[in-house]
């Protein structure tokens, strides 16, 4: 293996290579028609300039423009699916205000004050950031990257809010979430941002949500696809699938062909990795670059093999749970260090881990796509590795030093097989760089994707017939 290299810049702090300037979007023009202009004799607002005229406003003020505001949704409903109903909270702090919007097949209706309906969701934010989202300054999880914006509830149903609502000039929302439908199921899938496709994937028992900072990120300069994986988060849940890799590789190209998507980046962390690595060694005209943060490769010492053979997915359609505590103490065992993760973040995380599992279709998912990963071969002529050494699109590994599910050790055996790959260590880092290291991991994957881009490499693009 060659010598570790040490990175020098902030950026590269903390990481070892151990084989061998990003385009930032421009805010949307603000729109002076979404909201009454406080001084009819002053131009109308420049982009980016509501924070500032909001901030100067007596409170009265910054009132009658969000009541302007949320007047206008109901006329900017997108619509729904049909059977759709889910009731939000809007809190805006500074002028101690909460609106109700109801949501509908029907339609979207607004009230100042709540009913005696539970919401679904609870969204906390102050009448700059509000106004701002409403005209499209920037979308609602860079706002939550920025912890401008907090959420309580299904966060599907938050992170969706937006996509529901055109902008100002019948323009359409920055992020939406929606279902692709593949076949007779449903992929639940966040799209924002403009450019090239990149697709995101996430790890065994998580959700699209565990990628949200990395697409705030990434849409500054792609098109971004966070995708439940089949039997994950808020995607449908078949009884009779497999859950094994060439099951959800087979899932996500047929998300591609349903979005028009002939090639694209992909980036996957975990259970997310190994279904990457799977589409590239099944379909590489389908990949441009490859970005595998702690990948699921084959374990190579099994010791459980024959208790985890015998132990049936099946046993997932008994009812259970597992306590609270219990999926809190999981989860922060896979960060090295606690205080790089927002605690709100975690409580968030938690609380719909508990909420999916209570579906017997995800605790036969999480089970099957479990087991599957384990008692995968590691050797022989269709075992992992040699199949690895086939693989064809470039590739970057990005391994945490401290993470204890899938050890950085593992990056032994993929040089030994794939030589050329480019291979990273996060010195401090856990099993989730993407959360734990965002600003780092990002700048990985940036660097990745340029390079890949300048090579002449097919980054994405229509696929041959």
């Amino acid at each position: 293996m060659p010598a570790v290299r040490r990175g020098n810049g902030p950026e590269n702090s903390g990481t070892r290579v151990l084989q061998a300037n990003f385009p930032h979007r421009m805010a949307n023009p603000n729109d002076p028609g979404s909201a009454p202009d406080p001084d009819p004799g002053h131009p109308p607002e420049t982009e980016g300039s509501v924070p500032e005229a909001v901030a100067g406003l007596a409170a009265a003020h910054r009132l009658k423009l969000v009541d302007e505001a949320f007047r206008t949704l109901p006329e900017r409903y997108l619509g729904a699916d049909p059977g759709f109903d889910a009731t939000y909270h809007i809190r805006l702090g500074d002028v101690g205000r909460t609106w109700e919007v109801r949501a509908t097949t029907h339609g979207a209706r607004v009230r100042r004050g709540v009913s005696n309906r539970r919401p679904d969701v609870t969204i906390g934010t102050d009448a700059a950031t509000w106004l701002r989202l409403r005209v499209g300054d920037f979308s609602g999880l860079e706002a939550f990257q920025q912890r401008r914006l907090y959420a309580r509830g299904n966060l599907d149903l938050a992170v969706g809010f937006e996509g529901m609502f055109r902008l100002p000039n019948g323009r359409p929302p920055l992020q939406r979430i929606h279902n692709v439908r593949v076949d007779r199921e449903q992929v639940s899938t966040l799209t924002m941002g403009q450019g090239p496709d990149v697709l995101l994937l996430h790890g065994l028992g998580g959700t699209k949500s565990s990628f949200f900072d990395t697409a705030a990120a990434l849409s500054q300069a792609y098109r971004v696809h966070a995708i439940d994986l089949p039997g994950f988060g808020f995607s449908s849940k078949p009884m009779l699938a497999t859950y094994d890799s060439p099951f959800f590789a087979r899932t996500v190209c047929k998300v591609m062909d349903a979005l028009d998507i002939g090639r694209a980046h992909i980036v996957g962390n975990s259970m997310g990795g190994r279904v990457a690595l799977e589409i590239a060694l099944s379909r590489p005209d389908r990949v441009g670059a490859l970005v595998l943060l702690c990948p699921a490769v084959a374990f190579i010492r099994r010791g459980l093999h024959p208790l985890v053979w015998l132990a049936r997915p099946e046993l997932g359609m008994l009812p259970h749970r597992f306590r609270r505590a219990t999926v809190a103490a999981q989860f922060w065992s896979l960060f090295a260090d606690r205080d790089q993760v927002d605690p709100s973040v975690a409580d968030i995380v938690v609380d719909e881990f508990q909420r999916i599992y209570q579906s017997a279709g995800a605790r036969f998912a999480f089970l099957s796509a479990a087991r599957n990963l384990y008692l995968e071969r590691p050797f022989g002529d269709r075992g992992f590795y040699a199949r690895l050494s086939k693989l064809e699109r470039p590739a970057l590994f990005v391994w945490g030093s401290e993470d204890k599910l899938i050890p950085a050790g593992f990056s032994r055996h993929v040089a030994q097989w794939l030589p050329n790959a480019e291979q990273v260590v996060i010195d401090g880092c856990g099993h989730v760089p993407q959360v734990e290291r965002p600003t780092q991991t990002t700048g990985l994957i940036l660097r990745m994707f340029a390079r890949a881009e300048a090579l002449g490499g097919p980054g994405t693009g229509t696929i041959a017939a």
